[in-house]
């Protein structure tokens, strides 16, 4: 039986690709899988639910923090490279499999040194520094946009696994009514927030019929909600909500999302064939959301917004220009699925198959 190590997280960018590529092993290739992260990302959740075993390393992050976080995980990587080669010797993995985030690092370095075959997992246009510092030495990486292949060993542009849903969505009719889902992520967009409220009463007088579904997120949905009562759009015609749920069913009914650039939520809209006015968030490491974002848009597929500019008379007017050509808003969509990967998660199991094959 083939073993495999998979190591990373943090994020759910990470680990959401990471559980599907676990499904397509075990299910195509009847893998043993275990898991390291650390005590800080969504792995120490998601894993277990997910009916996984997970071993956990004590390391921090690097890039975007103050010094003294610098200098705190410095002194645990000695201590997490012992540790992932004593997981190393008892699991003996037969590839290990880098998905990026804090673990990924020493589980990675620690299998080059013991000559483990490795693969990085890239979602990211630009990878995390994780990522950059193994990229040359690990046996091959699967990335999702080609403009990361430069950083890595023989890369491949296998895409990012995405729910099956989000291929299968349908057409939305030309004589539909404009329907905008902005969407924040999980956690919500605080810019999004702040910023479409103000314009809300202005863009629905704008645009003839148009709805607006806002995810808010959790922790700013009433104020969002009050936001938008106060700037007078009419009730009717918006939706505020803390999290939404069937998230296919909420693309689908939309004809342009505006949202963040997080790999995960890019790899959706092009699986959905949507167009997408994207807002990169300026706070990602290495500013890797914005080189997402250049992707789509160099392929026609999204429009790029950049937060500093996102005065409330500049959002309405990008607005107000995209949604009513429904035309040029289906070759947007169009373009996107060009850039969509139905088979991520089978092609890079092969690749993990093929690399335990070749040792």
């Amino acid at each position: 039986m083939m073993r495999v190590l998979i190591a990373g997280g943090g994020t759910g960018g990470h680990i959401m690709p990471a559980l599907a590529i676990a499904e397509a092993l075990k299910q195509e290739h009847q893998a043993e899988l275990l898991f390291v992260g650390t005590p800080r990302g969504l792995e120490l959740r998601l894993v277990p639910q997910a009916g996984h075993r997970l071993e956990l390393i004590q390391v921090g992050q690097f890039n975007n923090v103050s010094l003294a976080t610098r200098l705190r995980t410095l002194a645990d990587l000695p201590a997490s490279l012992l540790h992932c080669r004593r997981l190393l010797k008892q699991y003996r993995p037969d590839v290990v499999i880098s998905v990026g985030g804090y673990a990924s690092g020493p589980a990675t370095m620690a299998a080059i040194l013991a000559g483990i075959p490795t693969l990085a997992v890239e979602p990211n246009a630009y990878p995390g520094m994780a990522n950059r510092l193994v990229g040359k030495h690990v046996s091959a990486a699967a990335v999702n946009f080609a403009p990361a292949m430069k950083y890595f060993r023989n890369a491949q542009v296998t895409g990012i696994p995405v729910r099956a849903e989000f291929f299968r969505l349908q057409t939305r009719r030309d004589d539909a009514p404009p329907h905008l889902l902005v969407f924040g992520g999980s956690q919500g967009a605080r810019a999004l927030n702040r910023t479409m409220p103000q314009i809300a009463a202005r863009l629905l007088d704008a645009v003839p019929g148009l709805t607006i579904l806002h995810q808010a997120g959790a922790r700013h949905a009433e104020e969002t909600q009050a936001a938008y009562a106060a700037g007078g759009a009419d009730p009717a015609r918006w939706q505020v909500h803390a999290f939404l749920d069937d998230m296919p069913r909420r693309f689908e009914a939309a004809d342009l999302i505006l949202s963040r650039s997080g790999a995960s939520t890019v790899a959706e809209e092009m699986a959905a064939g949507k167009p997408a006015l994207l807002v990169p968030f300026p706070g990602a490491a290495d500013d890797h959301q914005r080189k997402n974002a250049e992707v789509m848009v160099a392929a026609n597929a999204a429009r790029l917004l950049v937060e500093s500019e996102m005065t409330p008379e500049r959002l309405l007017e990008t607005l107000t220009a995209l949604l009513p050509d429904r035309q040029a808003l289906r070759r947007m969509g169009e373009n996107a699925r060009k850039l969509a990967h139905p088979d991520a998660a089978a092609r890079i199991a092969r690749m993990v198959a093929d690399l335990a094959a070749s040792t």
